[in-house]
């Protein structure tokens, strides 16, 4: 009878060919195991790249934005209605600061016989409301009227995502010097460019110099000859037709330079006209549009502008609906756990009760806002859109989550625990309460606020109690009519504005750190009473 050769595969232990093959396999499919493990983590993780470098790339731009400069008199007969000194009338004659702002730029860039399409224009490089921080600082500090002070406001939205690459693809185009120029303001100019020029670019980004006049569907190039802006109304070979938007009303000098901002889009087909352009680019070169950090966002409730619209009610609103929910769901589901894990009787009325607690963890959020809508709003006849009411539909929400994390929580603790307890002496109650629950006390904070989390988050039962209203004004209370992050999210993300695109994905970005502080919060009260035994 043949016995086993011992197999160097094996160090030295007889194994069977038969065995040795399984034990290949088993190896074999191990590997594969860990293969597949880590591709599902790799594919996880490349999806939460994607998402992350998503939102952060749409919202890079929402937390700078482009302000206007000026320096500007504060005349009293202007800003301090009547001549009162009430900083109240002050900072409500909204009006008065915005005619300083207005008339400013008239001064600068419009001549007496404007047309009124010229002047629309004009003023919509800030909207009517960007003057409110200012007329609030002077109302602070009243003994700025009558003086001279250097004031920024936020450019309108399409300006400031024009400067920020947004509105048309653009390209520059330094095209030397004007070689001799003829023609005036008004009547058309025609420059032709220095001999040797390289007009290949512009040729190549305008379609070519032909003999040609530009129709109003065309890309539009603007042209920059010193202080002046023009638009080109037609080229040749020789020579480019100007027509004069904004700027030094002089022609062309031989001595110049000349620039080219090819626009992709006709004016027809984009929200900033050429007109606009142009004054943005001068104000630009005079160094009166600067950057600065958009702390709006943070410090301004919701607006009708995106320029000036913040997430400052909705953070106030989240935290007063947050605190309504703890205020219910936790305490009622822990004490319902332990009632249940620890008191209640085990028959078939504590059975039904565990299998519809499971259920109702299961139900979609959305049957939780028709039930807050019939019971509370309709029943109760309890206020819309407040924090009291979203926090109560919250919280039933919750409920069933923080109950069945507590009731795990409870069941983790061993039962000597217990038994130890009452064996010194100590009732059944002083054994859960002073024993039992200080040792489940890590996982029940864990899962409650993870279910905290999950509330926060939601959308759909806010929206059926009417928290989507618009809320100017950040609440002082939960009976105060307000908003929350994900309802302000979808609000913004139905906007027909391109700038409420970066301005809903800051706003994600807060609410993840709202999440992510939550999780870091339950991981962190987890390890500091975590109890190993």
């Amino acid at each position: 009878m043949n016995s086993p050769a011992p197999n160097p595969e094996t160090k030295g232990t007889f194994v069977t060919d038969a065995a040795l093959k399984r034990l290949k396999k088993r190896h074999a499919a191990e590997t594969r195991f860990k293969f597949y493990g880590q591709f599902a983590i790799a594919i996880a993780v490349l999806a939460l790249i994607a998402l992350l470098v998503s939102i952060i790339s749409q919202a890079s731009s929402a937390f700078q934005r482009n302000m206007l400069v000026f320096d500007i008199t504060l005349n009293a007969e202007d800003v301090a209605p009547n001549g009162t000194d009430d900083p109240d009338a002050i900072a409500r004659n909204v009006s008065g600061f915005n005619l300083l702002l207005q008339d400013s730029l008239r001064d600068q860039f419009l001549p007496e016989d404007a047309d009124a399409s010229e002047t629309r224009q004009l003023f919509g490089l800030f909207t009517r409301l960007a003057v409110l921080p200012v007329a609030k600082k002077t109302a602070a500090h009243v003994d700025m009227v009558g003086t001279q002070q250097t004031v920024s406001v936020a450019l309108a939205d399409d300006i400031d995502l024009y400067l920020k690459g947004g509105v048309t693809e653009r390209k520059s185009i330094d095209l030397g010097q004007v070689a001799s120029a003829r023609g005036a303001i008004g009547d058309g100019i025609y420059v032709s460019l220095a001999p040797g020029t390289d007009t290949s670019a512009l040729a190549e980004a305008i379609g070519g110099f032909q003999e040609q006049s530009l129709d109003d569907s065309a890309p539009t190039t603007l042209i920059g000859i010193g202080n002046t802006w023009y638009s080109v109304t037609g080229f040749s070979s020789n020579e480019i037709a100007l027509a004069y938007l904004a700027g030094a009303r002089v022609a062309p000098d031989p001595s110049q330079g000349i620039r080219a901002l090819v626009l992709a889009q006709a004016e027809a087909n984009r929200t900033v006209s050429d007109r606009q352009i142009a004054w943005t680019m001068l104000l630009k070169d005079e160094g009166r549009i600067r950057k600065a950090f958009n702390s709006t966002l943070f410090t301004n409730a919701d607006s009708t502008y995106p320029e000036l619209a913040g997430t400052a009610a909705a953070i106030v609103g989240s935290l007063l609906t947050m605190l309504v929910t703890a205020l219910l769901a936790i305490p009622v589901g822990i004490f319902a756990a332990v009632y249940l894990e620890e008191f209640a009787p085990k028959n078939r009325m504590t059975d039904l009760i565990e299998v519809n607690i499971n259920n109702l963890a299961a139900v979609p959020s959305i049957v939780f806002g028709l039930l807050g809508a019939a019971v509370f709003i309709n029943f109760f006849g309890m206020p819309r859109s407040v924090p009291l009411v979203g926090g109560l539909v919250l919280g039933l929400l919750v409920l069933p989550t923080v109950i069945i994390a507590s009731r795990a929580a409870l069941k983790s603790v061993p039962p000597s625990i217990r038994t130890a307890a009452l064996g010194v002496g100590a009732s059944k109650t002083q054994s859960v309460f002073h024993h039992v629950l200080p040792l489940a006390a890590p996982g029940i904070l864990t899962g409650s606020i993870i279910g905290m989390a999950r509330a926060l988050g939601e959308t759909a039962p806010l929206l059926l109690i009417g928290m989507v209203a618009f809320v100017a004004e950040v609440p002082d209370g939960p009976t105060d009519e307000s908003t929350v992050l994900p309802v302000l999210i979808y609000k913004w993300s139905t906007g027909a504005e391109r700038a409420w695109e970066p301005q809903t994905a800051a706003a994600i970005i807060v609410l993840l750190v709202f999440l992510v502080l939550m999780n870091l919060i339950a991981i962190i009260l987890r390890r500091r009473f975590e109890r190993r035994w």
